[in-house]
């Protein structure tokens, strides 16, 4: 098993006075040479969003695009017609391919959102724009493993698709709770982030917002050492050119 660590600190800043930004891999003004990319997990943007305040409308092609709200409220509109508002729980995923306009906007005046984008690069280029969102049970991840995110060929399992041999899955573990991981496919390698809490894998001692990237492996034991939340995604290594 080979891992690399990503401390939360020593991600990319951005502070925009609307936009509070943290970027796990190269992203706008941030470059890391070596941190551009995890096999097709491209983008990993930890943002926090003003009160009234958001991404006006703007274009994407060619992407996976994954967003996860933490803690909030985000008005979604696009250029297919959908519109949606999205809480704590809920899953989006805009499989961007020809193209498509969209703006994630803070509705509420009073109150700040949190949420995680991340960005997958896809194995099928130029489909047809989809957006797709999902509520899923908070009870459905206590100490045990919830899909979220699956390929577009798995018919098995929960989970929104994306055009990519990748899964997303999400814990809540209790404090001293452990649990193993298997990878879903052989040439994948998975990014583990923690949400929230501390976790120890393979000897390394994980705080909020660390991540560990790990490949060459078949399974691994995650043990929470206080109530923690983590985010398993399972990607193909791929490199980029």
């Amino acid at each position: 098993m080979k891992t690399i660590i990503h401390k939360a600190e020593n991600r990319g800043h951005a502070n925009h006075g609307w936009l509070n930004a943290k970027h796990s891999f190269s992203f706008a003004s941030w470059f890391n040479p070596n941190k551009i990319h995890f096999g097709a997990l491209r983008v990993l943007n930890d943002d926090e969003v003003a009160a009234g305040m958001g991404f006006g409308k703007h274009p994407h092609d060619n992407m996976e695009i994954i967003t996860l709200v933490q803690e909030g409220s985000l008005a979604h509109q696009d250029s297919m017609g959908n519109g949606s508002v999205m809480q704590f729980n809920d899953v989006q995923v805009m499989s961007a391919g020809t193209g498509v306009f969209h703006s994630e906007m803070n509705p509420d005046k009073n109150k700040g959102v949190k949420l995680f984008q991340i960005w997958v690069i896809p194995e099928k280029f130029q489909v047809e724009p989809r957006y797709a969102q999902e509520r899923f049970d908070e009870a459905d991840r206590k100490n045990k493993w919830q899909q979220i995110i699956k390929p577009h060929d798995d018919n098995s399992g929960a989970g929104i698709f994306i055009y990519q041999q990748a899964w997303f899955n999400q814990v809540d573990l209790d404090a001293t709770q452990e649990i193993s991981y298997t990878k879903k496919r052989d040439g994948n390698g998975v990014y583990l982030m923690v949400i929230d809490g501390e976790i120890t894998v393979d000897g390394q001692q994980l705080y909020k917002r660390d991540a560990i990237g790990i490949t060459e492996f078949e399974s691994f034991n995650i043990k929470a050492n206080t109530q923690a939340r983590v985010l398993a995604i399972d990607v193909p290594m791929i490199t980029l050119e």
